[in-house]
């Protein structure tokens, strides 16, 4: 840290700030939790945005933009006029369907914090803001200058509409924070680059019964097809390709005249992603069927996030922890993605997993430890005075 945010930002201040704060952080996620945002519902992910943007308000003095992309609303507070130095990376859309509340709701009890999102990844969020608040009340709005805080809308969904915000709002960025959640608290260096395929098959109808020849089964076609693709899987370089939701046909006695597949696809390199993509389209140019059809909806989601756009920023994230008293951090590789794969695909210092420590992401048992809230906010808040003050 420079000299001027270490000294407005003692170590043994932030721990005891972030604990202060918990109370006002467990209510504030009460608040967000309790206000559904599915993915798919555009006017729900909304209201939440806007309930964001509120929030902030209440919590930094500070008015957040409200960006809407395709139909989709983001949420922008910037400080400072110059490009962000350092952007807190969060989402608030959630897996959980309406009416998930009513059987799941919000609640505390034994150190456990529950509900739909509070692990992936409300907590984050909320960790976000009161961080930025300790900051605020020790170096004044000026201070933060060059920090810029997101929250998107559809990371759930592959981030479709926001990926290009997060990777300009990056660009000059010397730190990304991502507040995902992380099973064990340990951080996360390494990321799996994406693709998200649908394979569609098709055919032509006839009566099942009275002149099967007559039709060009797309469902066959499909079935055909797919040993091929999950045979691009490659067990030794990471790679795995999983065909996932499948459908066919429309009657029990139609041949049917279409079928579809999606394709899930994992890969620690972008070498790899480009393989596989180019494979499945040439799978698609050369149908197992004859009379049949391929098309390709997809590609490419989401680029790997290589270890070396993480390694200063976990080497700081350790520095500060013994600074602040509180344990060490540790590092994995895992096959799941974030945003931070679009900002560490860039070549941005790029650190993730920040967010609650807890279990369940988009299970039943979804919930965060309490007691991981107020340690892992001070640490944050340290990151960013941190990269702030260089």
């Amino acid at each position: 840290m420079s000299t001027s945010v270490n000294s407005a930002t003692q170590p043994s201040d932030l721990v005891r700030s972030a604990e202060d704060r918990l109370p006002a952080m467990l209510a504030d996620l009460e608040r967000v939790i309790s206000l559904e945002t599915p993915s798919a519902d555009k006017v729900a992910v909304a209201r939440g945005a806007a309930d964001f943007a509120a929030l902030l308000r209440e919590r930094l003095g500070a008015e957040a933009e409200l960006l809407t992309v395709d139909g989709v609303t983001h949420v922008r507070l910037r400080f400072g006029d110059s490009p962000p130095r350092v952007v807190l990376l969060n989402h608030q859309d959630t897996v959980w369907p309406h009416g998930t509340l009513a059987r799941l709701p919000f609640s505390t009890a034994d150190g456990v914090l529950r509900g739909p999102g509070s692990f992936d990844m409300l907590t984050g969020a909320i960790m976000s803001v009161h961080a930025v608040a300790m900051l605020r009340d020790r170096l004044g709005e000026d201070g933060l200058a060059g920090l810029s805080i997101l929250i998107t809308g559809d990371e759930e969904v592959g981030s479709v509409t926001s990926s290009d915000l997060i990777r300009a709002e990056a660009a000059d960025a010397a730190a990304v924070f991502v507040m995902e959640a992380s099973a064990d608290g340990a951080l996360k260096l390494e990321r799996k680059g994406t693709g998200i395929y649908t394979l569609v098959f098709r055919g032509r109808a006839a009566h099942a019964g009275l002149e099967p020849e007559k039709g060009i089964n797309a469902g066959m076609a499909l079935a055909l097809t797919l040993p091929l693709v999950a045979g691009l899987s490659d067990a030794e370089a990471g790679t795995t390709v999983v065909p996932t939701v499948i459908s066919a046909g429309t009657t029990s006695n139609t041949v049917p005249a279409e079928a579809r597949v999606d394709v899930d696809v994992r890969a620690r390199t972008a070498a790899e992603l480009e393989r596989v993509d180019a494979a499945i389209r040439a799978l698609a140019a050369d149908p197992q069927l004859d009379g049949s059809t391929t098309e390709v909806i997809g590609g490419i989601n989401r680029p790997p996030f290589e270890p070396e756009q993480s390694a200063a920023l976990f080497d700081r994230a350790t520095a500060l922890a013994a600074e602040l008293g509180i344990a060490a951090p540790r590092g994995v590789a895992v096959g799941g993605a974030s945003d931070g794969n679009f900002t560490a695909g860039d070549g941005i210092p790029t650190l993730d997993g920040l967010g609650a420590v807890g279990d369940g992401a988009h299970a039943e048992h979804e919930h965060a430890l309490i007691a991981e809230i107020a340690p892992r906010t001070a640490l944050l808040a340290a990151l960013i005075a941190d990269q702030l003050g260089r």
